[in-house]
């Protein structure tokens, strides 16, 4: 019996630590029962794509091909798929597999599966020996459970960071409840901040940004923020104290926690989603004596990720992007890296 072919495809990946991203050839598994192959038009530029292919959490392997915030349009699907036809928009995230049994998974959280969820790139591929490789690319393959449905109303384009940086914070602000009579405070004004804004607006909370920069504060304000506090201004600092019910912290880099727990109210949550150094200062134990709490968040599964599209769907809620041409990748990492951007880069594939 002939064996269908692996497909071809074209990307761009880093050859190492210190080596630019650059154009590569590879192939991706042939479509199998349950699979859904898709032509990528967009991937957005996340800054863990960058911390990964610089080897800055370690682990990196070689050849790495990023990019978990992938748009595009089904080509083909395998047998017994069910929700997907051919020229459908969709997308793929953080994800492309997990044991779909554990607790977790059966809870609809794959990004919390007990036996290690298979991350979009950068992960073991069970079908080469090779790590898996992301959306930086013409095409994928992936199991239909983890292909998401893309409103057609939805700019497809800046869509595509909703599958990171929006999950990543709609998860946590879905899980503590922000609503009408909730103030949510985010913490940092990057992709992942901007989206916390946006959704929290979204849900009828009181939105305070929390950011260092004058500059990012008043771009928070013109999306949607009603407040700013500026967190090197003490006085801005002790207006905004016990005023806060929850703090959704985007900063990815090392900070300061007692600040920002001195702004929760009784009960409150600070929930860090960006953190990815360790803390070594000390926590002020009187700062919990109003039953805060501290506590983390990973991404989304699948069908909260499914649910975020929908409503970003019907408030037309968006990334702000810049889209750029592949040849510009390298540049936009050194722009990711140095922090000079609030909005989210996104590669228009067709460039490639």
């Amino acid at each position: 019996m002939a064996t269908t072919p692996p497909l071809p495809a074209r990307g761009w990946a880093a050859s190492a630590a210190d080596a630019p991203l650059a154009p590569i050839t590879f192939e991706r598994r042939a479509p199998r029962d349950g699979d859904v192959v898709i032509d990528i038009d967009y991937c957005g530029i996340c800054h863990s794509d960058v911390h990964t292919v610089r080897n800055e959490w370690h682990g990196t392997a070689y050849p790495c091909l990023p990019g978990h915030e992938i748009v595009g349009r089904v080509r083909e699907v395998g047998p017994g798929v069910i929700d997907f036809k051919p020229g459908d928009v969709v997308g793929v995230g953080c994800l492309v597999d997990s044991c779909r049994e554990c607790p977790s998974c059966r809870r609809g959280l794959e990004q919390y599966c007990v036996r290690g969820a298979t991350q979009t790139y950068n992960w073991p591929d069970p079908d080469f020996d090779r790590r898996t490789f992301g959306g930086y690319s013409t095409t994928i393959v992936v199991q239909e459970r983890f292909v998401l449905r893309v409103p057609e109303t939805l700019d497809p384009a800046a869509a595509a960071p909703i599958l990171c940086a929006g999950i990543t914070t709609w998860s946590p602000l879905r899980k503590f409840g922000a609503g009408p009579g909730v103030h949510v405070g985010v913490a940092g004004f990057g992709g992942l901040g901007l989206m916390a804004i946006k959704l929290a607006r979204a849900l009828g909370a009181e939105v305070t940004a929390i950011t260092r920069s004058p500059e990012k504060g008043e771009h928070a304000k013109a999306a949607g923020a009603h407040d700013v506090v500026i967190s090197t201004e003490k006085d801005d600092l002790r207006r905004a104290r016990m005023s806060l019910d929850l703090i959704i912290d985007t900063i990815p880099v090392h900070h300061e926690l007692n600040p920002l727990l001195k702004l929760l109210r009784l009960d409150g949550n600070l929930v860090l989603v960006g953190a990815i150094e360790p803390f070594d200062e000390g926590l002020d134990a009187r700062l919990l004596y109003l039953r805060r709490s501290i506590t983390a968040s990973a991404i989304g599964g699948l069908p909260e990720t499914q649910e975020l599209l929908d409503f970003c769907g019907e408030h037309g809620i968006v990334a702000d992007i810049e889209t750029i041409p592949m040849e510009r990748v390298n540049s936009a990492y050194d722009e990711i890296a140095a922090g000079k951007i609030d909005f989210r880069y996104v590669i228009d594939m067709a460039t490639l």
